[in-house]
């Protein structure tokens, strides 16, 4: 506590860490929900020019940014189908069909709620357990670990957003077969490249993102309005009830510390976090048919466990030197410019910087709410705009973000090929949520599953070996074969009714 109020004076009295802070809180919020241009296009921005700051307030510039970038990107997904960042991806699934309800308020207020509340345990819980945490997750979570979660992640994702599990299952395929695309991680040859040099590094996700939500929405509502049948979203600015909060408050705690959990795992971060938390819900819940249709626990799941990730994914990079995530690795970049080492040193020898972090973020946190309440005020009237305005401006912003990640015209043409083939797979209910997640989980699994056949001489039964692998196998084998049973009794009761009918 004494280093939390010591910290807490100096930020106070220092009016140039002051604007430092609103800087990175506003560009956070800015980048955050801009499609394509997330907070890691502007870590990459400000990085040179953090040499001229102290060290504190470079560091603690990029802790801001990363906890007022997680919660921007939820504004677009949840107004145009369009998630502002990675992380903010499963936001989608129940928070525009929500906009579409007239409940955009209701959404956006639970965001709010969700990332502030998320974020300030994520940082109490990062200020108590950095050192412990940090040390348990390294030792207890090796590659085998890795995979198997990501394993059981993938199994959970294939019943979201899709008509039948059969249709779930093959949509989290189709991810992972795009995810093949690149350098094999067990060999390190190129894989269906097609002999072109910017297909070695593998499909970017941001490109795949834009066109599998933006593009083929505005693709969808292009065809309804042809057809006549679209409905322009309605206006809400209404927060959701204390007593809707109180509803949810136990899927609001297990996301947390889901969140907390996965971002302390050095190279997963929020996205994992963001994704497993909703997968957790779907199954958890009493009405899984629900969520995809404009579920508020859906909403609650994604940004409770994104912005808990926050302070979790900081804990391997202040406590040992290994970013939890991208934008901690950024991070790392400014350490090394002010000729610091993240580890356990710092904690004897800057003690002071890292409390100004904490006390930084916690901040940063407690002010989503007030500036989160006034810009949902506002920006929800975009929707008054008449869609043969906003559905062009859209498609722009769209493609100017899928270009400015790799400066290639490549990333523009798969972020157009990938909305037609997302236009055609939702009229066939298929799930985009299962393409998106099984090409991002894709690569890491692999990775993982690689260098765990390393670690356990090639012998598959050797991850039941270990306790966390078997538990997290083994429900997953089991949510196979209870989806596999559900699959042939509904299918077995449709014959004999039939049967009857006839």
């Amino acid at each position: 506590m004494e280093n939390f109020f010591s910290a807490l004076q100096a930020f106070i009295s220092d009016p140039i860490g002051i604007m430092y802070f609103f800087a990175a809180l506003f560009g956070g919020l800015i980048f955050g929900s801009i499609p394509g241009l997330s907070t890691i296009t502007l870590a990459a921005i400000v990085l040179p020019f953090t040499a001229l700051m102290e060290p504190l307030h470079a560091i603690m510039v990029f802790a801001v940014m990363y906890v007022s970038g997680c919660y921007g990107g939820a504004v677009t997904a949840i107004l145009f189908n369009i998630p502002g960042s990675p992380n903010n991806a499963p936001t989608v699934f129940d928070g525009y069909p929500m906009t579409l309800k007239g409940e955009s308020g209701k959404a956006i207020g639970a965001a709010i709620m969700c990332s502030a509340i998320g974020g300030v345990a994520s940082v109490i819980l990062m200020m108590i357990a950095t050192g412990p945490i940090a040390n348990w997750a390294l030792k207890a979570f090796g590659p085998p670990e890795i995979f198997a979660l990501i394993f059981f992640g993938l199994i959970i994702v294939g019943s979201v957003g899709a008509k039948s599990p059969w249709k779930g299952w093959l949509s989290v395929s189709i991810g992972l077969m795009l995810a093949t695309i690149g350098v094999d991680p067990a060999v390190g040859e190129t894989r269906f490249d097609f002999g072109s040099s910017f297909l070695m590094g593998g499909i970017g996700f941001v490109p795949l993102v834009l066109g599998f939500f933006a593009v083929s929405e505005i693709l969808v509502q292009g065809h309804r309005i042809a057809a006549g049948m679209r409905l322009p979203p309605k206006i809400g600015v209404d927060f959701p009830s204390l007593i809707e909060f109180w509803k949810l408050k136990v899927a609001m705690i297990r996301s947390i510390f889901l969140g907390f959990f996965a971002g302390i795992l050095p190279g997963i971060g929020a996205i994992l976090a963001a994704f497993l938390s909703y997968s957790v819900a779907v199954r958890l819940s009493n009405k899984p048919e629900k969520f995809g249709t404009g579920e508020l626990e859906g909403v609650v799941a994604s940004e409770s466990a994104n912005n808990a990730a926050t302070g979790a994914a900081m804990i391997p990079l202040l406590a040992l030197g290994l970013p939890g995530g991208a934008l901690t690795a950024v991070m790392m970049g400014a350490f090394e410019i002010h000729g610091l080492e993240p580890g356990p040193l710092v904690f004897a020898t800057n003690i002071d910087l890292i409390w100004g972090v904490f006390v930084a973020m916690l901040i940063a946190n407690l002010a989503i709410f007030v500036l989160g309440y006034m810009e949902t005020k506002t920006i929800v009237h975009l929707l008054r705009v008449p869609f043969s305005f906003l559905g062009p401006s859209i498609i722009l912003i769209s493609t100017i973000g899928a270009y400015a990640l790799r400066n290639t015209i490549l990333d523009v043409w798969v972020m157009f090929i990938a909305g037609f083939a997302g236009y055609f797979l939702r009229r066939w209910n298929y799930s985009m949520a299962g393409i998106v997640i099984g090409a991002i989980l894709g690569k890491l699994g692999e990775s993982a599953f690689v260098k765990s056949m390393q670690i356990l001489d090639y012998n598959y039964f050797n991850f039941f070996e270990r306790p966390i692998c078997a538990v997290l196998l083994s429900l997953a084998l089991a949510s196979v074969l209870v989806g596999g049973l559900r699959i042939a009794w509904s299918e077995k009761t449709s014959f004999v009714k039939g049967l009857l009918d006839r």
